[in-house]
Order: structure tokens, then sequence, then C-alpha cells
């Protein structure tokens, strides 16, 4: 069966508007895939072998073989939402967090296509930061990491890598270029939102592997 993802994030949006932490997201959409489909034996931080190391799946779908990699990153919000108190802090390291999201895409890539038990996946990372999503300005395309911007209406394919101006600080750990089989466009939807102001609006992108 195919996932519809944006109807779980729909739905879940209804109840959960707002999240704690990465992993309070995952697990809560992990229930929401439970309720839509009662029977799928859901895990989390299932292990796979990826070139030659061993990373952890966020969620695994073992009968549908979906894989699902999360993103949670945050602006800096306070508030109280149904007597609850959320407090986020700001994440920032923009240029790192963007890598590390096209790296799960091209990991997803890898288990699709090499692994004989993933058929497909997703990457989804939800946000209340604009600066993911939203056009940059005039110049961005010499900035050190232009080629992992992922704002609406971008396509991505194809080898993608840190300018060569970039430093040894920003690139620590994320030297090697991503490398996309797939072409894949950046169309981000609304999820939530809880007041006026810019850091109060949710939004997310989630990217199909096949």
């Amino acid at each position: 069966m195919t996932l519809d993802i944006h109807s779980l994030m729909r739905d879940l949006s209804q109840s959960r508007p707002i999240f704690h932490s990465e992993a309070d997201f995952q697990h809560a959409l992990a229930w929401q895939i439970h309720e839509a489909i009662p029977d799928s034996q859901i895990r989390l931080e299932y292990p796979f072998r990826y070139d030659g190391n061993t990373m952890k799946l966020d969620i695994w779908l073992p009968a549908e073989r979906i894989a699902i990699e999360l993103k949670y990153l945050a602006k800096k919000l306070e508030l109280n939402f149904k007597g609850e108190r959320f407090a986020m802090n700001n994440h920032g390291a923009w240029d790192q967090r963007r890598y590390d999201f096209l790296l799960d895409v091209q990991r997803l890539e890898y288990i699709a296509n090499q692994d004989e038990s993933a058929r497909a996946g997703f990457a989804i990372l939800l946000t209340n930061d604009p600066v993911y999503w939203k056009s940059p300005t005039i110049g961005w395309e010499s900035t050190v990491d232009a080629a992992f911007r992922i704002h609406e209406g971008r396509e991505l394919t194809g080898e993608l890598a840190w300018a060569a101006h970039a430093g040894a600080g920003t690139t620590r750990g994320r030297e090697p270029p991503i490398r996309l089989e797939g072409s894949y466009a950046m169309h981000w939807r609304d999820y939530s939102r809880l007041g006026e102001s810019n850091n109060q609006q949710f939004r997310y992108l989630a990217v199909a592997v096949q």
C-alpha cells in the first residue's frame, strides 16, 4: 500500500500542532500511523546498514516496506497550548541542518534502491523557522550552502557540494557531497499556526523517495 503522508500530517496537526522535540514528533507520528493502519508493525530507531555503517531509521514499517526520516528544527518559541508549556530554543546552524536533511534523502535513496526489504521512503522536515521555506535574498547563490538550499520551488538533483570558501568548522563531519539520483521539487505545506508571530507558524517539507 502507499502511505498518504500529507493526510497523516494533516490529521496529526489537529491534535499535536507543536512538539517538544524531534523524539516527541517521532513518537506522535508513529502513533498517528498506527491509528491509520492498525495492523502495521511500526519500528522506531530501526537499524539499517548504510555505506558500511549502521544507521537508525526514525520510523520503519516492515509490512509496507517504507522508511521515514524526520527533522524537527526550531526557532525560539515559548507558549502554552491547552495547559501544556512549550519552550523551544533556536537550533540555528541552517547550513548544516539543510545538509543533514538532504543526507536523509540520500540515505533513503540508498535504502530504497539497494536494500530489497525497502521500496519507498519519506524525508520530513517540520519547522517554525521561515528561513528554510522562504525564497532567500539576493546573492544567496554565493553562500557556502547554496547547493543545499531547500526553499519553496527549488529542485534538487545530482551532486550537491559546499562552496569552495566554506570553513572547516562548518563542514567538519559533513565533508562529502550529497549525491541524489532522483530529482526532487521542494514543496512546503502548512502544518499549524498558533499565533500571529512568524515563529508561531509551522510548515513541513516531505520528500518522497522511491
